[in-house]
């Protein structure tokens, strides 16, 4: 089959297409023909040798997939081949065919086509399971930044359907008028006093929730605006892995950190949140709580194209790639 390689980290220009081995499905595994699969920033990260896929996963890079059923491992049930699946995975998307545990395989969502439906599962899985982790609940505030790409997109309109007030930063004018369109609140510039914005925003009280892909470089920011026990959720670490924290910060607020991976969590935690994205967040996209990201597609053979643009920081919405018609 043919799938993307790395040879060696670097830019994207590493990436290339050649012929690999098939892989097949064991024991509770299902492979997938795959149709289109998600491009995302920790493909970017693994391309350049800092985010290793976890032991026994595929080396080749891709965490989230649509195709169909192509074949069943021993013991799978509720599945037949030829079904249509969108499928969580700990590596092997940018590719023709994967095996992935039957847990992380589920029908794609109701009116979506399998191009459009590549790119969800995986914010759809981050965004419920961190949310879910800090109880985000109606009649708090959330604050999420970069709220003009997928995950942002996804979590300005999944909290919104939960009922909180939503704060959210882009870069440019036109992105956040993006994150208002969806629903934000408040959108501020990240290249502004967004944190000052924020805390004004809220009367001063701060935010219940953050959502934060930066790590180091906002960690102090983020500490400052949480309110009384507020939750910091990191998830990426755009702006650094090092920080000092004010622990006598934390203290009165009751404040908490934690850092969240959904790569890297046991099989069974993934089985069980890719249930309840498939029973929880499917019917707000089917009934249009949440809309669809703008999508930008490329060619299985415009890997590298891809990942520059999603570099560049200009897309809006989700990038992926097409692998089959």
């Amino acid at each position: 089959m043919r799938a993307v390689v790395v040879d060696e980290p670097g830019g994207p220009e590493v990436l290339r297409v050649a012929e690999v081995a098939d892989p097949d499905p064991g024991p509770g595994e299902v492979l997938v023909e795959v149709v289109a699969a998600g491009v995302n920033r920790a493909d970017l990260m693994q391309r350049e040798g800092h985010y290793p896929p976890p032991p026994g996963a595929s080396e080749t890079i891709g965490l989230e997939v649509s195709g169909h059923v192509a074949g069943l491992g021993a013991g799978v049930e509720g599945w037949d081949v030829g079904q249509p699946c969108v499928a969580l995975l700990a590596g092997g998307g940018y590719a023709e065919r994967v095996v992935v545990p039957a847990g992380q395989v589920v029908p794609p969502p109701p009116g979506y086509d399998l191009v459009d439906a590549a790119g969800v599962i995986e914010v759809a899985a981050t965004v419920w399971s961190t949310a879910a982790y800090a109880h985000l609940s109606a009649g708090e505030t959330y604050l999420v930044h970069g709220g003009a790409g997928g995950i942002g997109s996804f979590a300005i309109q999944y909290a919104k359907a939960l009922g909180a007030t939503v704060v959210a930063t882009a870069g440019s004018e036109a992105k956040l008028q993006h994150c208002r369109d969806l629903g934000a609140d408040h959108a501020f510039s990240y290249t502004g006093d967004w944190a000052g914005q924020t805390r004004e925003a809220t009367g001063g009280r701060g935010v219940d929730v953050v959502l934060d892909n930066m790590g180091a470089k906002y960690l102090e920011a983020h500490v400052d605006l949480l309110a009384p026990d507020g939750r910091l959720v990191v998830i990426g670490f755009q702006g650094g892995r090092r920080a000092t924290v004010d622990l006598g910060a934390l203290l009165p607020k009751r404040a908490s950190i934690a850092a969240i991976s959904l790569r890297g969590r046991p099989v069974e935690q993934k089985a069980d949140i890719c249930r309840h994205v498939a029973d929880e967040v499917w019917p707000l996209l089917a009934d249009g709580t949440i809309k669809p990201s703008p999508l930008t597609t490329y060619a299985l053979d415009d890997v590298v194209e891809a990942h520059r643009r999603l570099e560049s920081g200009d897309n809006v919405g989700k990038i992926v790639l097409t692998v089959q018609g």
